[in-house]
């Protein structure tokens, strides 16, 4: 009997080993998208729901983007993101940073800059379905 149940136990946890792999890889984040020649875009969300840190988020993928620039020999320059805070039944935090992929000797790789809120009542090119979408635009750093 002992070993009836021990082999049910054993096969249960592999079981479960299989089944958390298999959610980790359906959770994996997207790639880098190219949106226009030398432009790209990087979105992830975050399901940790109000356990979640949206500020590493933000970090996390700011990391990614500027780790894809170096793969190539390039340095990753920001254009513009939009940070979406965590809501309610599965309104989950997100973020999507669009930044420009430049050569190491461009002159905009030596200048540096720094992601701004912006208004996005007054500015046509962002909108926000719920309202509480925060955006920012890459300035340099005076």
């Amino acid at each position: 009997m002992k070993s009836i149940v021990k082999s049910f136990l054993v096969t249960a946890f592999n079981i479960l080993i299989v089944l958390f792999g298999l959610l980790l890889a359906g959770c994996a984040n997207p790639k880098v998208v190219q949106i226009s020649p030398g432009v790209y875009q990087l979105s992830r969300d975050d399901h940790g729901g109000i356990f979640g840190n949206e500020e590493r988020l933000k970090a996390n993928v700011i990391r990614d983007a500027n780790k894809f620039a170096e793969s190539q020999g390039k340095v990753a320059i920001p254009i513009s993101a939009r940070a979406h805070p965590v809501g309610i039944l599965g309104d989950w935090a997100s973020f999507e940073y669009n930044f420009e992929v430049v050569d190491t000797n461009n002159l905009e790789a030596h200048t540096p800059k720094v992601l701004v809120v912006t208004d996005s009542k007054s500015s046509p090119e962002f909108r926000s379905l719920g309202g509480k979408d925060i955006f920012y635009v890459a300035q340099p750093v005076k």
